[in-house]
Formats: C-alpha cells, sequence, structure tokens
C-alpha cells in the first residue's frame, strides 16, 4: 500500500493483514489476497482518509476490543519517551541482563506497553528462566503481540512487537515451560506493571 493512503473517489478498502477486501461504492470487485501476516486489522481507508483499527484483548472488560492503531515516526517517539524507552522499544535495542527483571513484582496484575498502555503479560504467566531478562510463558492473547523474523544477529530469532502500537518487546523462544513450551525474553524497560486492583 503506498504511503498517503491515496485512494480514487469511490473506493474503500477493508485490510485484515490476511487478505485485502476491496470494495468499490458503487460495483463490487474481487477480493486480493496479500498483507503482513504479524498485524491482525482491520484497516479501513475511505476517500483517502486513512482510519486503522486492531483487535486487542482488554483484560479489564475481559472483551476484544478494535481500537485505533497507534503509528509515529521515529522522531516523535523519541520526543515522547524517555531515552532508555526510545532505544528499547523503538531503536530495537537489548537492555543489560539484569537490569529490569520485575523481581520484586508478586501480586496479580498485568504487565503493558510502556508505549501504549496495551495489556501484554498477566503476572501469572512470569517465570524465572535465569537468563536476567523478564520471562513469559505467553501472552494475554495471541490479539495483543504480533510477531516477526529477525535476523539482525546474523541468526534467525523471532521478534516480539506491542500490536498495537508496533514496539519492540523482546523475542520469543521454543524452551519455555509447559503449558506452551514458549519463553517470550521481554526487556523490562519496555513493559510498565499495572496491579490487579488497579486495572
Amino acid at each position: 500500500m503506498p504511503s498517503g493512503c491515496f485512494l480514487p473517489f469511490g473506493l474503500a478498502l477493508t485490510i485484515d493483514y490476511k487478505s485485502y477486501h476491496v470494495n468499490n461504492l458503487r460495483r463490487g470487485s474481487p477480493a486480493a489476497e496479500a498483507g503482513p501476516p504479524c498485524y491482525n486489522g482491520p484497516t479501513q481507508l475511505v476517500r483517502g482518509d486513512c482510519v486503522t483499527t486492531v483487535r486487542i484483548y482488554d483484560a479489564k472488560q475481559n472483551r476484544v476490543l478494535a481500537v485505533e492503531r497507534i503509528e509515529k515516526t521515529d522522531a516523535e517517539w523519541k520526543k515522547l519517551l524517555p531515552p532508555e524507552q526510545y532505544e528499547i522499544t523503538t531503536r530495537k535495542g537489548t537492555e543489560a541482563p539484569g537490569s529490569c527483571t520485575f523481581d520484586r513484582v508478586h501480586e496479580a496484575g498485568i504487565f503493558r506497553c510502556v508505549r501504549c498502555g496495551t495489556d501484554l503479560f498477566r503476572s501469572s504467566t512470569k517465570f524465572n528462566s535465569g537468563t536476567g531478562w523478564p520471562s513469559y510463558y505467553e501472552p494475554v492473547s495471541p490479539l495483543n503481540v504480533a510477531q516477526q523474523p529477525d535476523t539482525s544477529e546474523g541468526r534467525l530469532r523471532t521478534e516480539v512487537l506491542c500490536a498495537r502500537c508496533g514496539a519492540h518487546l523482546g523475542h520469543v523462544f521454543d524452551d519455555g515451560p509447559l503449558p506452551t513450551g514458549k519463553r517470550y525474553c521481554i526487556d523490562g524497560i519496555a513493559l510498565k506493571f499495572a496491579a490487579e486492583n488497579r486495572l
């Protein structure tokens, strides 16, 4: 999709990132398969105006909501975030192991995205992986995290991002505990904790 969201007059697109569903306001047209698999739409573009929504699970309401996707430039995030949060979430840096493990968090609650507040991990899924980074065996919902291949260190890993704002969170590995066997190895600086009674 070209930047600027330009569309001919009378054309509306609905994109769910598994396929493009193309509908002309005056006459029907066939759907076209496309779209990156790590996003979960839908996105609607009408007459040049961009309205982008994403489905996110809200732990407090215990239901899936359609919320606006948060999209900012690198420069905008740099102005909004403290340097360490900007470096991790926007520049895809990695904090030093042991620097932000949340080891003192023992109460029930939710770890949220530090950039947009999206619910990411329940404290009940956190475990000590011995790596020096906060580790979880599953997210609050598959809708709330996106994944994409990462070859930045000369090896293939799976990067984990916030599905709403695209913040870099860390990586997921297949060496975690039951019941999932997954280890979401997350930079603590990318998270903020909300106790259950404050959700």
